[in-house]
């Protein structure tokens, strides 16, 4: 599979002399790698990568060179002969979790999995007993930060039930100077030197880590993997089922575009049909209206996707454990929160970009509502209220099938931080199961028992925070 890239114009003088600098700096950044105790595999990864930036691609895809996906496999549209299958395959399925993130856009300094989520649970508590009640092995691809305190919440469960997990480490890799495209130093920081290579990782980390190797041996062959953070992504017999019966090496689920998932990544098709994964880093500037097009681009990665792990392992060991994955060529400074510090690359990998270079692999439609991510707190708030509820499956769905949920805008001065947010709901949120919209500008704090109704918002023009009583019924625009 050839995918488009960009080379710059230089003479043989040109080219020789780069090379020769290209191969002392990779030099370099091999030893730096090594001396961190990166795997070998890794850092030959890595390797293949930064020769990539080096010679000029930037990872992009252009319109023209792809085509647009019009019809999928509905999982709405699937018979119950395929929840049949997927119950027999059940035994020999794992739930794979990525669960590296931090979440430190909403303030937090730990596993944003580890955030309390429903009824007092986290979301890694939830996703345990989702497990443990399926009776399938749970897996984690943890980061550095987040291994410890992932394994102090499982281990107790483990202890005192049938649960099994596993845990692997995704790798790091160094930050990219744009200038000279050396490994970026900073001495204020330096681990914000080093970056995670993508969750495109994953395919070497669980290699590397010998999980992969651990499974097949557990008798696992099928894999479903998700962001620990969807809390829509739980196993689905019927798409078991359909995986199973039909012997894909790798199927990725999709769901409709709408307006607001059009600045994010698209499925599409190349000339000779195989499917591909685009990401908005990888889409041109001049092609940006046809990349937001929802008409023509219809479908966009779940980040819910199905391994067939003996698959995965053949084409790994037949292609030298080097899949190819199109690279994303991250434009960032060193220090995210500091538009001033060096500008650096960040060389990533998406784990559904291998849809492009798994002969066989498909996708099938599915709907909203396996795509259930937490990123804000606005979308926190909503799933902590009595909108969703925790099923005796553990699966935290809308109660009683509701199909339209609320539209929550909270102050980002005010509720942004989780600590801010938890501080002004102290005794839990407020109802929302008559609620249409519920907008909050400026500094409130919300007592026991409120009850939001149709079309709330909440203004505050006070200097100091404004207290909603107990058992107060909050219904129209009001203003304080």
């Amino acid at each position: 599979m050839l995918f488009p890239e960009q080379t710059v114009e230089q003479t043989e003088d040109d080219i020789f002399a780069q090379e020769m600098d290209y191969k002392q700096k990779l030099t370099l950044i091999e030893d730096k790698m090594a001396d961190e105790g990166l795997p070998d595999l890794f850092i030959r990864t890595f390797a293949y990568y930064y020769e990539r930036l080096v010679l000029g691609e930037t990872g992009l895809i252009p319109e023209s060179t792809i085509e647009s996906v019009d019809t999928l496999p509905d999982v709405e549209q699937f018979s119950v002969h395929y929840a049949d299958i997927g119950q027999a395959a059940l035994g020999k399925t794992a739930v794979i979790k990525l669960n590296g993130g931090l979440g430190t856009s909403m303030g937090l300094e730990r596993a944003k999995s580890l955030l309390p989520v429903k009824n007092g649970r986290s979301f890694l508590e939830v996703i345990a007993k989702q497990t443990e009640k399926a009776e399938i092995p749970l897996v984690l691809m943890n980061s550095f930060s987040t291994e410890e305190d992932s394994k102090r919440v499982l281990q107790p469960i483990a202890d005192n039930s049938e649960f099994t997990y596993y845990t692997f480490i995704q790798n790091k890799e160094p930050k990219i100077r744009q200038d000279d495209l050396m490994p970026v130093t900073w001495e204020k920081n330096p681990e914000l030197a080093w970056c995670p290579p993508g969750h495109g990782d994953i395919y070497i980390a669980l290699v590397t880590s010998g999980t992969l190797d651990t499974l097949l041996d557990a008798g696992i062959e099928y894999a479903f993997v998700s962001n620990s953070d969807n809390l829509g992504a739980v196993v689905d017999l019927s798409i078991l089922g359909y995986f199973a019966e039909h012997r894909i090496p790798f199927m990725m689920e999709v769901a409709d575009r709408t307006e607001m998932d059009k600045k994010g990544g698209h499925l599409a098709q190349c000339p000779d049909g195989q499917l591909i994964l685009r990401e908005s880093a990888q889409c041109p500037p001049e092609d940006e209206d046809a990349f937001q097009d929802i008409s023509r681009h219809k479908f966009f990665n779940t980040n819910n996707l199905w391994f067939h792990l003996p698959s995965i392992k053949r084409i790994l060991v037949e292609q030298e454990y080097q899949l190819g994955l199109p690279m994303i060529r991250n434009s960032k400074t060193v220090d995210p929160r500091d538009c001033e510090s060096t500008p650096v690359y960040q060389l990533e990998t998406a784990m559904g970009s291998a849809i492009a270079v798994v002969k066989g692999a498909q996708a099938v439609r599915v709907p909203r509502s396996r795509f259930a991510p937490v990123k804000t707190t606005n979308e926190l708030l909503l799933v902590r209220s009595d909108v969703y509820e925790l099923t005796d499956a553990f699966e935290v769905l809308p109660k009683n099938g509701r199909k339209r949920k609320p539209n929550i805008s909270l102050d980002n001065l005010y509720y942004k931080i989780i600590s801010d947010f938890d501080a002004r709901f102290p005794n839990g949120v407020p109802s929302l199961q008559e609620c249409r919209n519920f907008k909050v500008e400026g500094d409130f704090l919300f007592g026991r028992g409120v009850v939001c109704v149709g079309d709330v918002h909440l203004i505050s023009t006070s200097s100091k925070q404004v207290y909603i009583e107990d058992g107060t019924i909050l219904n129209g625009r009001l203003e304080y």
